[in-house]
């Protein structure tokens, strides 16, 4: 007597999502954003109070401009990015800005108290480089 060990065939199809994957993703995705939101919030790190402006609408950035920040402190400090650069040496430290095909966009943040010969430093340091995209920022008042 033979007997046949035939499973019973079935007919209906899988109706269940495997999201496993898609779960893989959002964690990988949550680690990402993890890391880089420090990052971008290190530019902010130096503490000035900025000048205050009325408010106006403001235009869009371009989403393919690079930006670079100087910040210029009352007592002469002045960063470039978070590098801490003197007021004469800013010409040779943007100097390495000029030669890239396409330069940053410059966000000069200046404390309210300092003076306009720092200002005026900044800005002729960005001429002699040919540097001549830059933005200020300011403070809305409450």
């Amino acid at each position: 007597m033979a007997r046949t060990f035939k499973r019973p065939r079935q007919t209906h199809p899988i109706s269940e999502l495997n999201v496993t994957n898609l779960i893989d993703i959002a964690f990988t995705l949550l680690i990402i954003f993890m890391i880089a939101t420090p990052l971008i919030q290190n530019e902010q790190t130096i503490a000035v109070p900025l000048p205050v402006e009325s408010k106006s609408p403001q235009a869009k950035p371009d989403p393919n401009d690079r930006f670079e920040t100087i910040t210029i402190r009352a007592d002469g400090t002045c960063f470039l990015g978070n590098r801490t650069v003197a007021l004469g040496n800013m010409r040779g430290a943007l100097s390495s800005y000029a030669s890239d095909p396409k330069p940053p966009v410059f966000r000069i943040r200046m404390d309210a108290k300092s003076t306009a010969q720092q200002f005026i430093t900044v800005m002729d340091a960005l001429k002699q480089n040919n540097l001549s995209r830059i933005t200020f920022d300011t403070q809305i008042p409450q």
